[in-house]
């Protein structure tokens, strides 16, 4: 198999075009088209499927590339490395992050990681939608409880939990009266809440009143005195010490997790494990309260 065209072949699947990808490399067009074309000449399958306005992977060309571009990246890297005499993580690592989380941290984070690794370039994508590493060209995703994923490993990095929070001037309720609630928008909303408060276990009635999709709205929302909100404790510490929020109690269940996770090949990218390490330095107990940290930097 012609190495080069296999490169070619990544290249223009990695990019979704011909055009694109052309311009990426700065190379004729043309020549991607002829060097793909004898590919699939030399391996008696058809790779894209062309039509007048798209290019399409098929069965066999995805097949190809998600085996392939691995191991390509790694080759470079390993050229790289031995050219300039040692294994330092240099390149472009691409990260995807969600939303939160990267208004709380990621962005000290990502500044920290590009002074002590000059020579990588790290760009962050923030989303809460899942990806698809491969097909998208991202090296690492931070996920909230991810789905289990054969594909992936990783570790979890940081835990959190849900407070049930309110100002200092919103009441507790008195019996059969509801209480004002900011939910996340979209979501379901039951009539009732039921947390962890000092008396024992507790039972809201609550009345939805407003319905935000970020978590920081409905902080800021709550901080007005609207009503009540369940929020990571991530979110809420420094406004729990400065007397803004009061917390009404505490909801029990499974943790709030967040994970780093990397595609599962024998061989870690330095720049990979740098990054895997960098965040194990971070968050070396991985606690909300570490999280909640980087917000006041």
């Amino acid at each position: 198999m012609d190495l080069l065209a296999l490169t070619d072949f990544n290249l223009v699947a990695r990019h979704g075009g011909f055009g694109r990808a052309a311009r990426a490399a700065e190379r004729p067009k043309a020549t991607l088209s002829r060097r793909v074309a004898e590919l699939e000449s030399s391996l008696g399958l058809r790779l894209f499927e062309r039509g007048a306005h798209m290019l399409k992977l098929t069965e066999e060309g995805r097949a190809l590339y998600e085996r392939t571009a691995a191991l390509l990246t790694e080759l470079d890297e390993t050229t790289a490395e031995i050219a300039s005499g040692g294994a330092s993580p240099r390149g472009t690592l691409r990260v995807s992050a969600p939303l939160l989380f990267s208004q709380l941290a990621m962005g000290t984070l990502a500044a920290r990681f590009a002074m002590r690794f000059p020579d990588v370039r790290l760009e962050v994508t923030t989303e809460d939608r899942a990806v698809d590493m491969v097909e998208e060209g991202y090296d690492v995703v931070i996920r909230v409880n991810p789905d289990p994923d054969e594909n992936l490993v990783g570790r979890v990095f940081l835990r959190d939990r849900l407070a049930v929070v309110a100002a200092p001037g919103l009441s507790h309720p008195t019996e059969g009266q509801r209480v004002p609630a900011v939910m996340r928008s979209g979501g379901n909303r039951p009539a009732t809440w039921t947390f962890w408060a000092e008396s024992g276990e507790t039972t809201l009635d609550i009345e939805p009143v407003l319905g935000l999709s970020s978590l920081i709205m409905a902080r800021d929302a709550v901080r007005a005195g609207v009503g009540v909100a369940k929020l990571p404790v991530s979110l809420v510490t420094h406004d729990l010490a400065a007397g803004s929020l009061v917390q009404w109690g505490e909801v029990r269940g499974p943790d709030i997790e967040l994970w780093l996770l990397y595609p599962s090949r024998r061989l870690l990218s330095a720049r990979v494990a740098a990054f895997v390490e960098f965040f194990r330095e971070a968050f070396p107990t991985g606690t909300p309260e570490e999280l909640a940290g980087y917000m006041s930097r």
